[in-house]
């Protein structure tokens, strides 16, 4: 139960003065929510320093200043010129410039021969100073209600900055006094205010202080940080009162796969397997992500996971988010189980009447070790009984409701989880943790040096050509566009490249792209995998996953525009055979520098990790992360790019507090509490246990 004193905080705006029909939809969209809290939370990203009071001859162009003067002209809008405000005082003058103002504002507000105050940007026009719609413009004995610093806050069309400040100064009144949550050593360590001065420093600062604006983020940072690890540690807690079956390690099973592989796994991935063994050996449901860059071998290692539990009498249930990697992942996981005799089937939106039928009686009847499939696993007819492991692929792709109705499908399975995103270990524990992590950093022997090279788009009929005889020669390659049609792309949109390709070469030329039903694209996907087709035009749908290994060419149109992480991606799915494979990064001249850089990291570098942090450095964790994808966390004021090492120390505290008090009944547990509850909702979305007091 939410404590009580919290309440105001989930009030609805709309009970704010001026928050009627008309506004409430523009504000919840703007602040992304509908309470009090969404709004308090919607902190400023800069602030405005107006204590500049200047005499009107020292003002600079470019400034913000605030300026005192006598009205001694007002010349009125005509032939579209903007309506225009001379003030002066004894050292020159300047000019204050509106357009479409209304005129009985006008000449109410600047009266012939009174003084008024104005505060804005100092521009220039026809080599004289002037302001351009003015912030602010008050009487010269209004000084009180001109603000010395303002904040300003991200906004939205229909809404002005003056509104958005009314509606803020009547939310944080509502804001009740809190107890303190916060290690009052770590408190003062940092000199960070509490939590209501904190937000009044942010949204109704009294002075200009830059320091002050950073240590009062930094304390609601952490406040979110705190909230987040106590959420998951509860979590975790609450998991491992919960009984899982303890499945022993198949050392029998687990040698015949490996020595039956026809290469030789790396010490990674066997570190990996071990990790798994140990947790899945235990009875608390396993929670463990493993995280590898494309083609680093993760699933032989759910395989051997999958083996372990099939040789306990349990089944795996292998969950994608395509049918085609559905698919794929059965065939795969099929090869390496073969040699102990443990059957793998897939289950799909294919599978209809009989055929879907005969699978599920197979599974019912033990003779299916291993299910593989997308959403179509956790349909109610389908039945899993001794389900114990529940791997997901690309586990991105998938919201934790997706998880939830899977892993209800057994008693407390085990569950692993699959990430082709190699990003850096603290902030992988920022995103993801919830789960224990394993890394798998090393390639394994039989993977193919990929030849990257930058090719600029003048050149494109060469590729074309090569394109067109390698396909001669039995080879596939794949064709990335960067839009579906020609509206966002031109040349290079997926469906033009596709009629232009279809004319160069021999063989069939398949689409995919995300507009087309899913059942065209995994038509589509399947011809190439069979052969069928020698080119694939796609976006970045493909991204990830796809195995072709007949596949030796990536042609990457306006690569520029890409990502480090994407195009790394892109380019791991060749080189997954036995031939030398290429990718081409297609970009537009002139090339910029950035574009340059990131071009040249992704030439030199096949290591995943170096180009995760390298794209880290360039572009932040949007894009690297994908934050914003299903499953995965949004924060109200943590940034991983500058927080982590308050994530860090959050995690630390987190674990104190839960040992000496896990059911948080103490002072400081209570107080806790409430600082879980004023982010829980973000948080308890993204965690696969439901949290329990």
């Amino acid at each position: 139960m939410r404590d009580p004193i919290l309440y105001p905080f989930y009030a609805d705006i709309g009970s704010l003065p001026g928050v009627g029909p008309k506004v409430k939809p523009v504000l919840a969209r703007l602040i992304g929510g509908e309470t009090l809290l969404d709004l308090i939370f919607h902190l400023p990203v800069s602030w405005i320093d107006r204590r500049n009071r200047a005499t009107i001859d020292s003002v600079q162009i470019g400034e913000v200043a605030t300026v005192t003067g006598v009205v001694d002209k007002l010349d009125h809008a005509r032939n579209k010129l903007p309506a225009r405000v001379r003030l002066r005082d004894d050292t020159g003058f300047i000019t204050l410039s509106y357009f479409h103002a209304n005129k009985q504002w006008l000449e109410r507000t600047f009266k012939i021969g009174e003084s008024v105050i104005a505060s804005g940007t100092v521009g220039e026009y026809q080599g004289a100073r002037q302001m351009a719609h003015p912030d602010h413009v008050v009487p010269a004995d209004g000084d009180a209600d001109l603000p010395e610093v303002e904040p300003v806050y991200p906004m939205t069309a229909n809404l002005t900055a003056k509104a958005l400040r009314k509606f803020m100064a009547a939310a944080l009144e509502k804001v009740p006094d809190l107890d303190e949550w916060i290690d009052p050593h770590l408190l003062a360590r940092n000199h960070w205010p509490t939590f209501n001065q904190a937000l009044l420093r942010l949204h109704q600062p009294k002075v200009y202080d830059p320091d002050g604006f950073h240590i009062a983020r930094q304390r609601l940072a952490y406040d979110e940080a705190l909230a987040r690890e106590m959420a998951m540690g509860q979590a975790r807690l609450a998991r491992e009162r919960r009984h899982a079956p303890a499945i022993p390690r198949a050392l029998g099973a687990e040698r015949s796969i490996v020595e039956a592989l026809p290469f030789k796994p790396t010490r990674a991935q066997l570190d990996a397997y071990s990790d798994v063994a140990i947790d899945m050996g235990r009875p608390i449901p396993m929670r463990r992500m493993i995280q590898g860059d494309v083609g680093s071998g993760k699933t032989l290692v759910a395989a051997l996971a999958a083996a372990q539990v099939g040789a306990g009498g349990g089944i795996t249930a292998f969950m994608s988010p395509t049918e085609v990697l559905a698919r794929q992942q059965a065939e795969a996981v099929g090869r390496f189980l073969k040699p102990v005799g443990m059957r793998v089937a897939a289950l799909t939106g294919r599978d209809k009447g009989a055929t879907r039928e005969k699978i599920l009686d197979d599974v019912r009847a033990g003779k299916i070790q291993v299910l593989s499939g997308t959403q179509a696993l956790y349909q109610s007819d389908v039945d899993l009984p001794d389900l114990a492991l529940v791997v997901i692929d690309e586990q991105h792709r998938f919201g934790v409701t997706d998880r939830l109705k899977l892993t209800a499908k057994g008693q407390s399975p085990h569950m692993l989880v699959m990430s082709a995103t190699p990003i850096p270990r603290t902030m992988a524990l920022a995103v993801h943790g919830d789960l224990d992590i394993s890394m798998i950093r090393e390639k394994p022997a039989n993977r193919q040096e990929v030849t990257t090279a930058a090719v600029p788009d003048t050149r494109i009929d060469e590729v074309i050509a090569a394109v067109s005889r390698a396909v001669d020669r039995g080879e596939r390659a794949f064709w990335i566009c960067p839009a579906v049609d020609s509206e966002d792309a031109g040349d290079a949109s997926a469906i033009q490249r596709r009629d232009v390709l279809s004319s160069h070469v021999r063989a069939p030329v398949e689409l995919v792209h995300a507009r087309m039903p899913p059942p065209d694209r995994d038509t589509a996907l399947e011809r190439f995998r069979a052969g069928e087709a020698g080119v694939l035009v796609a976006t970045t749908v493909i991204e990830v996953g796809i195995d072709v290994p007949e596949a030796t060419i990536m042609v990457i149109e306006h690569a520029e525009k890409f990502g480090l992480a994407q195009l790394h991606q892109l380019r791991g799915r060749v080189g997954r055979g036995d031939k030398a494979s290429s990718c081409l990064l297609l970009y537009q001249t002139p090339l910029t520098e950035g574009g340059k850089e990131r071009l040249d990291i992704l030439r030199k570098s096949t290591d995943g990790f170096e180009i995760a942090e390298a794209d880290f450095r360039l572009r932040g964790p949007g894009d690297l992360l994908g934050l914003r994808q299903s499953g995965l966390p949004t924060f109200r004021v943590l940034d991983i790019t500058q927080d982590t090492p308050l994530i860090e120390t959050a995690r630390t505290d987190a674990k104190s507090i839960l040992m000496a008090d896990p059911q948080l009944e103490g002072a400081r547990g209570q107080a806790v509490r409430k600082a879980r509850d004023l982010f829980a909702p973000r948080i308890a979305s993204t965690l696969p246990e439901t949290v329990e007091d």
